[in-house]
Order: structure tokens, then C-alpha cells, then sequence
């Protein structure tokens, strides 16, 4: 597909390390993933040879043996897992989400003890806010932790987590003082194996068949007191603070998405038969494409200034709202629209609109839903 306005953020290091990436996926990844859809999650290899071929926490600086890349390489990974339909691989919830929050707030020792193994693919991150009762209201969370002596004893449960199931380090988000609403959250590095931390069963979902997602429970759970990330009762804070990257996050997946799926239905159109001549040559499968191509497009072209605001500590929670409503939306419509031009064979699991279909979804829920992305954007509107 010709792209009429060229992409102007990424050099030949960045195409090189995409190349590499994509035939990383192609061979390791894409030959397995319907076995891992079947088994509920991906291999414990993957993570590994992921972490062997530097795709994990690019980010982590050179002193904890990162390489100190900045979020572009994010990026790259996020829009070749988005291209590839390979949904199962939890990279982009560990490198742009869990990962950073130890980066900015963990204390030297925190991150000397968990960065390294971050990076190798030997330690699987989450974060574990969602709870049955509190989904994007955070400062509805009933799971606490109370200080005793030299640990914070933690309960509670949370739910839709990803990479819940293989995580062994989970960022609990934890009321520390009840009464003092958002000003009583705190954040705890939480070691899967600590006594009183179980894992639920792997939750069965609409889509993103191969991503482990779990339910987590925690009875009177010994947290050490340093494990602690950040201080008491800025948990809340933190999470305001990153919630701009994790939705540019979302947004860069979605667009990469949907171009993938938008070149493959291109294809099929034009080869695919019927009333003996091809679908591509009726007028309303070319008025159709070319509308999904032009949104297409613009947003992946709003998508990357705001990548290019990220990258100048200018991103705002609003700007970065918008791009995760705008592509999520459009992520979501061409993925309808392109499976009606399959027609029948584009609602069979084995084709890739199809499960794109299905894995979509959840994008305009996670990391805020679009309702709570337009409420965020019309109270700037009114002020």
C-alpha cells in the first residue's frame, strides 16, 4: 500500500531493528501461536529468545543492562506484534507499562534486583489494578495494605490482568490509608511466590486467545516494607502520571493493526471472485476502502505526533486521550468492515480479520474505555 505522507520519526537504526523484529516474529513466533491460543498462553521460550535478541525493556538504561533506547523502539515492537496478529505476546504491557513504573519510581536497589531479569525474559511483569468492583474508578480499590513492623500485610483480589498467569513480579495498586481516598494508594512490588498470593484460572475471552489473563488473590500477604515502589500514598499520582504513554501505547498497536488488516483485505478484494469479476472492481468495495485507507492514514499520522510529543516530555492526558479514542474506534470499524468484504470465509477463526476481529475489542476498554477517554476530553472542552 502507498503511503502518501512518508513517516519521518524512524531512521535506518530504527528499520534495521524492525526487520529484525519481524522476521523474529515470522519464524518464532507466527508458527506457534495457534497451538498458544489453544494452550491459553504463550511458551516461556518466547519470552526468553525475546529477551536473547534485546526486543524486552529497550527502554532500561545501560547500568542495569538496558541499552537506554528511547520510545520509539517501543513502538517499533508494538506495531510489528499489531501487524503480525500475534496478540499473545504480553511485550508491549511489560515494556511500556509495568517495566517503566520500576524505571521512574523504583529505588536503586529495586532495580538492580529486578530490571536485569526484566530485560532477559526470565521475569514476566503485570499490574494488577483492575479488581470485580473497580474497573477505571482507581480510587475505588478495596484491596489494602496495612503496615506491621517491617512488612505491609496486603488483601484483596484483582481481576482481568494480563500476563497474570505468568507474572512473577506484579505492581499491586493497594489502599494504604482508607480515608484519604486517591491520596491513600500506593504501589507494591509483589513476588508471585510470596505465601497468600495465588493465581485464579486463566480467564476464557472474546479474543486474545493466546494472552494469559488472570484473576489474583492475596491473603494477609507479607509484603516487605521495601518493596514498596515509590512513596506511600503517591500511588495514585504515578499512575496519573504514566497514563499518556500507556494509551499512545495502545493507540500505536491499533493503527498498525488496523493497516495490516486493511492491506490483507486490499489483497483478498482482488482476487477473491464474484458475479465473475473480482470484488475489488465494485464500486462500493473500492468507496469502502478507500475511506478505511484515508482514516487510516490520518491517524497514524496523528499518532505519530503525538509519539513525537512523548519523546519531548509534551504529551498531556488529553492529546494522548484522543489518540487512543480515534484509533481504537477506527481499530475496531476496519476490522468490521473488512471482515463483510471477506464475507463468510471472513468469519472463520483461520483468517486473520477474523481473529482481528475478536482481539480488537477489548481495545476500547482497557486502559481506560472510550467513555471515560471522551469524558476526559469534554471537560477540557468545557472549561
Amino acid at each position: 500500500m502507498v503511503i502518501m505522507i512518508p513517516r519521518t520519526l524512524y531512521d535506518s537504526d530504527h528499520d534495521m531493528f524492525r526487520d529484525s523484529l519481524r522476521k523474529f516474529i515470522e519464524v518464532e513466533a507466527m508458527p506457534h501461536h495457534e497451538q498458544w491460543e489453544k494452550d491459553g498462553m504463550v511458551s516461556d521460550d518466547i519470552w526468553l529468545k525475546a529477551g536473547e535478541q534485546g526486543f524486552l525493556c529497550p527502554m532500561i538504561p545501560e547500568e542495569y543492562g538496558g541499552v537506554g533506547t528511547n520510545f520509539l523502539y517501543n513502538c517499533i515492537v508494538n506495531e510489528e506484534i499489531g501487524r503480525s496478529g500475534c496478540t499473545g505476546l504480553g511485550w508491549t504491557l511489560h515494556n511500556d507499562i509495568t517495566v517503566p513504573y520500576i524505571v521512574r519510581y523504583g529505588s536503586k536497589e529495586q532495580k538492580q534486583k529486578y530490571l536485569p531479569r526484566c530485560i532477559t525474559g526470565e521475569l514476566i511483569t503485570a499490574i494488577a489494578m483492575t479488581e470485580p468492583g473497580a474497573g477505571s474508578d482507581l480510587q475505588g480499590t478495596n484491596t489494602t495494605a496495612v503496615l506491621d513492623g517491617d512488612h505491609y500485610i496486603l488483601n484483596g483480589s484483582k481481576t482481568f490482568i494480563t500476563n497474570g498467569q505468568k507474572a512473577g513480579l506484579v505492581i499491586v495498586v493497594a489502599k494504604t490509608d482508607t480515608s484519604a481516598g486517591s491520596k491513600g494508594i500506593s504501589l507494591f512490588l509483589v513476588e508471585a511466590d510470596l505465601p497468600g498470593f495465588s493465581k485464579g484460572k486463566n480467564l476464557n475471552k472474546l479474543g486474545l486467545k493466546a494472552q494469559d489473563t488472570s484473576e489474583l488473590f492475596f491473603q494477609d500477604v507479607k509484603v516487605p516494607k521495601e518493596n514498596l515502589l515509590g512513596e506511600e500514598g503517591r500511588g495514585f499520582i504515578y499512575l496519573m502520571q504514566d497514563l499518556p504513554q500507556e494509551r499512545l501505547s495502545i493507540a500505536v498497536g491499533a493503527v498498525a493493526n488496523a493497516r495490516a488488516i486493511l492491506e490483507a483485505t486490499i489483497d483478498y478484494t482482488k482476487e477473491r471472485k464474484a458475479f465473475g469479476t473480482t470484488i475489488a472492481s465494485f464500486q462500493n468495495t473500492q468507496f469502502k476502502l478507500a475511506e478505511l485507507v484515508a482514516e487510516v492514514d490520518c491517524a497514524e499520522v496523528y499518532t505519530d505526533r503525538c509519539t513525537q510529543l512523548l519523546l519531548e516530555d509534551k504529551l498531556d492526558t488529553v492529546t494522548a486521550s484522543k489518540a487512543k479514542l480515534l484509533t481504537t474506534d477506527l481499530q475496531c470499524k476496519v476490522a468490521d468492515e473488512c471482515l463483510q468484504l471477506f464475507g463468510g470465509w471472513g468469519y472463520m477463526w483461520e483468517y486473520p480479520v477474523c481473529r482481528a476481529f475478536a482481539d480488537s475489542r477489548i481495545q476500547r476498554i482497557y486502559g481506560g474505555t472510550n467513555e471515560i477517554m471522551k469524558l476526559i476530553i469534554s471537560r477540557d472542552l468545557m472549561k
